[in-house]
């Protein structure tokens, strides 16, 4: 391992990528504690102290995906989540507008226009969560509505300063999202993957260490150890997959021979990805939104199904949360997979080209095949899913952590399945290099 870590850094190329990625990473970790302007920056501080074992509020998916830029007010308040958002948009409406779908069938030139329009989306959400995010620090929310009297004077009055923040803000996601792709085309590893890799990671220390005020010493090095349990069975099912073997009959074509080849279409266990996590977790915002912006004023009462979604949708360690979190990310798994993976298309393509399944006829039966297939594998897919999305929800009821926990729901599954594809691509790079690679 050490002798394939001293190659990579004796390859000019490799190096030159990875100082590369480095120095964009550097600057987006800085970036995300710049306050903005018109912070009170003295305030937001006594706030995150005095509120640091309770960030379960409605902004605590995206403050995970901003590295705790959010609760800050910075720069690079929103982080990535503006164009996870668009990306995801973008690819629903495959299914609903033609339009998107014929793009994304004409190649690279149609794959760079559904890109430009997720950049437009993006900057778009990103003008929308930032309007939403400055009102509810003005209207002193940000924190909850227990918060101190300090949490209620964030920002400057003035419609001109929380303007200027507003397109601060917007400016910074438009930033991130010109690193990622700098990553991209000139570092190493997928730029928008790398930097959520790292606003995620930049928050292992503080949600451990919580653990460890909270519970001591015994307690944390138990959750140390079932996190490295947790990580090694979450490396095992992402790598595990069903490959179904396809044969391609022999075409003669003038005095060629084509085809006569054998090979598989590899049908993964997690075929969905974090993205059933993060429908889930946007589902359940709702009932916990419908609530806030219905709370009683002084001396009255609250309406009785106020009180029923304050006992039971808003807190993570409730019984009837974890069920109903449960059982959305099992939907949206099987939702989702549907609509990435379409066995009559894949059918179609292999019978235009001569392939088919052995024992299978091709055309329908082997669509019906693959759907067969598919179900099974998203059925056991959804239950690991379901479970690691509850592990936060575990360690908030029994540990006293709050729900962007490390070692479960997106945070785990984002953190192994970027490590992975990274350390693959430098694998792949070492290999075109010293025909020797990372791995063995």
């Amino acid at each position: 391992m050490f002798s394939a870590i001293g190659r990579i850094f004796k390859t000019p190329d490799l190096r030159r990528k990875i100082v590369f990625t480095l120095a964009i990473v550097t600057l987006f970790r800085l970036g995300s504690f710049v306050p903005g302007p018109f912070v009170n920056y003295n305030n937001v501080q006594a706030c995150l102290v005095a509120n640091q074992a309770d960030t379960s509020g409605l902004y605590q998916m995206i403050n995970l995906f901003s590295g705790g830029a959010l609760l800050q007010l910075s720069i690079f308040a929103l982080g990535i989540m503006p164009y996870i958002t668009a990306s995801i948009i973008t690819q629903l409406l495959r299914v609903v507008i033609p339009h998107f779908e014929a793009l994304h069938k004409e190649g690279q030139a149609g794959q760079a226009k559904l890109t430009q329009y997720t950049r437009y989306l993006t900057i778009a959400l990103a003008v929308l969560q930032a309007t939403t995010l400055v009102t509810v620090a003005r209207a002193g929310m940000l924190f909850g509505a227990s918060a101190n009297a300090a949490c209620q004077n964030l920002i400057s009055q003035e419609w001109w300063s929380i303007l200027i923040l507003i397109m601060t803000m917007t400016a910074g996601t438009g930033l991130i999202m010109w690193f990622g792709e700098l990553i991209t085309e000139r570092g190493i590893g997928n730029g928008m993957s790398l930097l959520i890799f790292t606003s995620i990671a930049a928050t292992f220390p503080g949600a451990l260490w919580i653990i460890r005020e909270s519970e001591g010493w015994e307690v944390f090095f138990l959750v140390i150890a079932v996190g490295l349990v947790v990580i090694a069975a979450v490396v095992f099912v992402e790598q595990s997959q069903r490959r179904i073997p396809v044969q391609y009959a022999k075409r003669v074509v003038g005095r060629r021979t084509y085809g006569g080849s054998s090979t598989y279409i590899p049908i993964k266990v997690n075929m969905a990805g974090v993205i059933p996590v993060i429908f889930a977790s946007a589902i359940l915002y709702l009932p916990m939104l419908i609530a806030q912006f219905n709370e009683p004023g002084i001396g009255e009462e609250p309406q009785p199904w106020v009180v029923w979604i304050s006992n039971n949708l808003v807190q993570g360690d409730q019984p009837f949360y974890m069920l109903v979190f449960f059982l959305l990310t099992i939907g949206f798994t099987f939702f989702y997979v549907q609509i990435t993976f379409n066995p009559e298309e894949v059918a179609d393509n292999m019978k235009k080209y001569g392939g088919f399944v052995p024992g299978i006829r091709a055309g329908r039966p082997t669509a019906e095949y693959l759907n067969y297939v598919l179900t099974r594998i998203t059925s056991a897919g959804s239950l690991y899913l379901g479970v690691i999305a509850l592990i936060p929800l575990i360690a908030l009821a029994f540990f006293g952590a709050n729900q962007n926990f490390p070692f479960g729901g997106a945070s785990i599954l984002i953190i192994v399945g970027v490590g992975l594809e990274t350390v693959k691509q430098i694998d792949a790079q070492l290999q075109q290099r010293h025909y020797e690679g990372l791995l063995k």
